[in-house]
């Protein structure tokens, strides 16, 4: 009998067995075969075998979940989730006191006229193609056009530098809005002027404030898109609404609120003139923040099976609500009181103070007042740095946590120029303007004009409407019947328009006039 140790050896690769030549125990006298005789039995080899069922599906699950979160691909968990955040990035705190003052300086309801005919002729068409280039490249601003044409990467580029320098200086209205609201709770801003003066002269308030702003901003981006911006917007945008609808009907029911009302919607021709023309077109521009690549960059988290041109639609019209219940909220009260509904950037926090603290329970609608204007600076804010940090994690693919705080300390330093503006340094000017007011401009009047015009002349006339309007309609299945009159504007009418903004606003007219 033979010996149990003249057993074939096999063994394990690759997901199969193989087995080699016999062992021969040469010591305890395996059999040999007599010489001419045919071996009877074969085993072949087996082939080699490549394996696909390994890790098992939960840690294939686990390193696809890893993957994307160092990457940075990430969906929103339906429609409304990105309505939500869209419409957050676009409502800022333009709409709660620029809006309603062009109202009033351009003949009233004439302008709001003008104003919603300037929606759906640049503010819609332009978000169906931001939002249309981000989806269909998938990426952030910068990583979706290299998609689409790698030679128009650097428009991309554009965004993120915009957003970069936006959330340097725009994080220093959030940090004086978090002052307001304690100051508003113990009335400490009633003199409205005074306290603003004392405020932006002590800079280590001013630098605590707004690192506290950059740190609520950074602490929701680093946690993702659904579970950071997606659910910090759905619980914000909701509670602005009740914020600034409150404080709407107290204002308009205040003895001589009339006045403010007529001076908001009273429709009064003749002050449309062509600047009132600009300046609605203007508003409708800024307001939604095109050309920042915010639009973008949530564009690319959306599914495919999600309607754009629905989408878009809501967020406008998101958008305009605000505006219009932000001239309920504020003209009342400031004609109530006998005070300028002309006075700018100053009516939100040097004006509106003071009208609180006249106002019967002035200090709760304060609270509540400088509350909605948080969220609708954090919501903006939060637009900004996800646009820079999308970048970031995809070109140089870091974790969103990394990048996140990276990119918060890096803007947060770039920013101090601003904060100190107000300040310290109050009496350095660069081209006749502060840190702040330079800051502004270049991203207001040149940079967003600029984003934008080149995303129209992407879309029309380097990838194509045609490619855009198969995206848009996710190849047939979701109708778009305007798609010829949008193709015409993208191509031809948007960059005129937009071109008119950027050549009245850049200054460009003042180095040849």
């Amino acid at each position: 009998m033979p010996s149990p140790l003249c057993l074939k050896v096999f063994r394990y690769e690759g997901g199969g067995f193989f087995h080699d030549m016999p062992v021969v125990d040469r010591r305890r006298g395996c059999p040999r075969r007599p010489p001419g005789q045919r071996r009877q039995t074969k085993i072949p080899r087996a082939p080699r075998q490549v394996i696909t069922n390994w890790p098992p599906a939960k840690n294939e699950e686990k390193m696809e979940k890893q993957e994307k979160k160092k990457t940075g691909e990430a969906k929103w968990s339906g429609s409304l989730g990105f309505i939500m955040a869209a419409a957050g990035s676009a409502v800022g705190m333009g709409n709660l006191w620029r809006f309603p003052m062009l109202v009033g300086e351009n003949g009233g309801g004439a302008f709001v006229l003008i104003y919603l005919i300037c929606i759906v002729l640049v503010g819609i068409p332009m978000i169906i193609a931001e939002v249309t280039i981000g989806r269909a490249g998938g990426k952030d601003a910068f990583g979706s056009y290299k998609a689409l044409n790698p030679k128009w990467g650097g428009v991309g580029i554009l965004a993120v530098i915009t957003s970069f320098i936006g959330l340097s200086y725009y994080s220093v209205l959030g940090g004086w809005v978090i002052r307001y609201i304690f100051s508003s709770a113990t009335n400490a801003s009633k003199d409205g002027a005074a306290f603003f003066a004392d405020f932006t002269a002590d800079t280590g308030s001013q630098l605590f404030y707004y690192v506290i702003f950059m740190i609520l901003t950074v602490f929701i981006v680093a946690r993702g898109v659904q579970k950071g911006i997606e659910k910090a917007c759905k619980v914000m945008m909701p509670l602005l609404l009740v914020c600034i609808i409150a404080v709407a009907i107290r204002s308009c029911t205040l003895p001589g609120a009339g006045a403010g009302i007529e001076f908001f919607l009273k429709p009064d021709f003749s002050k449309l003139t062509p600047g009132a023309f600009l300046g609605a077109l203007g508003q409708v521009f800024f307001s939604l923040s095109l050309g920042t690549g915010a639009t973008i960059t949530y564009g690319a988290y959306l599914g495919k099976d999600q309607k754009i041109t629905n989408s878009a639609c809501c967020i406008a019209g998101c958008d305009t609500l605000v505006a219009m219940l932000a001239g309920f909220a504020i003209l009342p009260a400031v004609f109530a009181f006998g005070f300028d509904p002309e006075s700018g950037p100053s009516l939100m926090f040097q004006t509106l103070p003071t009208v609180f603290g006249e106002m019967p329970g002035g200090q709760l609608f304060g609270v509540i007042f400088f509350i909605l204007v948080l969220f609708a600076a954090a919501t903006t804010s939060i637009a900004f740095l996800e646009v820079v940090v999308s970048f970031v994690m995809n070109t140089f693919k870091l974790s969103r946590t990394k990048a996140a705080v990276i990119c918060g300390i890096l803007i947060s330093i770039a920013g101090i120029p601003s904060v100190l503006s107000f300040g310290l340094w109050s009496d350095i000017k660069v081209a006749g303007k502060g840190f702040f007011d330079l800051a502004d401009h270049l991203v207001s009047n040149v940079s967003l004009p600029i984003g934008a015009i080149l995303a129209c002349v992407f879309i029309g006339w380097v990838w194509k409407t045609k490619n855009a309007v198969e995206e848009i309609t996710n190849h047939g299945k979701n109708p778009f019947r305007l798609a010829p009159v949008w193709s015409l504007l993208v191509k031809f009418v948007l960059p005129v328009l937009i071109g008119i903004i950027f050549i009245t606003s850049s200054g460009v007219l003042d180095i040849f006039g």
